[in-house]
């Protein structure tokens, strides 16, 4: 089957974590042989690539078309304007991507169906496409896409309209698909499966070797949070915690607006000299780190299916998390780790002690990240879309 991969969180040239998870999905699909693929991941347009203007400048740096991993992806632009812009975007979204998709067929590429990634705006705009091309769609909800966006009215309308025309929508975890079943949703179209992990690039190496290569103190302790600095995934609460957790090192693997934020935070609490700052880390370097950390945090206040969960314990380090969205599905036995009572720096100094005081084994905690293999969620995905590609019309074949 022939498939279009549709959306704005795909990484890039210029943002190469940038929705990682998505196209890890795809990757594993393609493992399978019965899936061809392109990609159209869509950027806001933007008239300069000065440095200054920070996320804005990625946007018009990305390259119109480029090949990841093997495959081709396109990069067409779409005007996302100040203050009306999250109600117009799925509309300027689909218009600035339609010669992008027509030419693909023109040049021989004519798929069987639409593989959109978040609802809002990219979903809608993928159904949007589909109505005018004749095709197929499913879209896979993300997390805010459905735990926030759907607070304002018009999206929310827009979203229910476009699950109402998609051949079915995806969740990573169950709370997504409730979510979008109490919005109104026809239950008989809502699937969850789950995202996996890789468990051949995600593995624990010896800890104090991991340490070692990252120029770390041998003797630790050291506790891990990975992720874009933004309010939304909690630096804050895990730098404000140290002040609970003498002789603990923070590990802070990420970028973001709030870096400066969260640099003055830790000057202010006096703990700075206690907080590592690692950066941007590739996805093959992160096993390093997860392997150097003794847990993982996530203080985030909205996540669909963290990954940085599985990945971690993959490599065989437990987690401290706050009990939101799909966490609790992950985080579902003591050799996975803990779950936070509050989203506060209270309950995660709680949770490491708890953790310390019957810490599960490596090995456990790799048994339990073994659960989550992707064979299981790809078998599904590629039943769910033959079959929808077999029972359409010829027209959308």
């Amino acid at each position: 089957m022939k498939i279009l991969l549709f959306s704005s969180l795909y990484p890039s040239s210029t943002r190469p974590i940038h929705g990682i998870f998505v196209e890890t999905r795809l990757r594993e699909l393609l493992k399978t042989g019965q899936v061809e693929a392109k990609v159209v991941a869509p950027v806001p347009w933007f008239p300069s690539t000065s440095k200054s203007f920070g996320e804005y400048a990625q946007f018009a740096a990305t390259p119109r078309q480029e090949q990841r991993n093997g495959l081709e992806v396109h990069h067409p632009r779409y005007l996302l304007l100040p203050k009306v812009g999250m109600n117009l975007a799925p509309y300027t979204m689909a218009l600035g991507a339609l010669a992008t998709v027509k030419r693909l067929q023109r040049e021989g590429f004519d798929f069987d169906l639409i593989d959109a990634h978040y609802y809002y705006p990219d979903g809608v705009a993928a159904g949007l496409l589909a109505k005018w091309l004749g095709k197929p769609f499913f879209v896979t909800a993300r997390g805010t896409d459905l735990n926030l966006i759907p607070e304002y009215p018009f999206p929310r309308k827009l979203i229910l309209q476009t699950a109402a025309k998609a051949s079915g929508s995806i969740g990573v975890c169950k709370a997504l698909m409730d979510t979008l079943e109490g919005l109104g949703a026809e239950p008989g179209k809502l699937y969850t499966l789950r995202n996996g992990v890789d468990l051949e690039r995600f593995v624990p190496e010896p800890r104090d070797v991991a340490r070692a290569r990252l120029g770390l103190k041998t003797e630790g302790p050291y506790l891990l949070s990975v992720g874009h600095l933004i309010e939304r995934k909690g630096h804050h609460i895990a730098i404000e915690a140290l002040a609970q957790l003498p002789g603990v090192t923070l590990l802070i693997a990420g970028s973001g607006p709030q870096e400066g934020a969260l640099k003055a935070l830790a000057n202010r609490l006096g703990v700075a000299e206690r907080v590592h700052w690692a950066g941007v880390v590739p996805q093959t370097e992160l096993k390093w780190w997860y392997s150097a950390a003794d847990a993982l945090t996530l203080c985030s206040s909205r996540e669909g299916w963290a990954n940085v969960l599985l990945e971690a314990m993959a490599c065989g380090t437990p987690v401290i998390a706050t009990n939101i969205w799909g966490t609790p599905e992950v985080v579902s036995s003591s050799a996975a780790g803990q779950l936070m009572k509050q989203r506060d720096a209270i309950s995660l100094a709680e949770c490491w002690k708890d953790l310390n005081m019957s810490s599960p084994s490596r090995s456990d905690t790799r048994q339990h990240a073994e659960k989550f293999k992707w064979i299981d969620t790809t078998k599904k995905i590629v039943n769910l879309f033959s079959s929808e590609i077999e029972s359409s019309p010829r027209e959308f074949s």
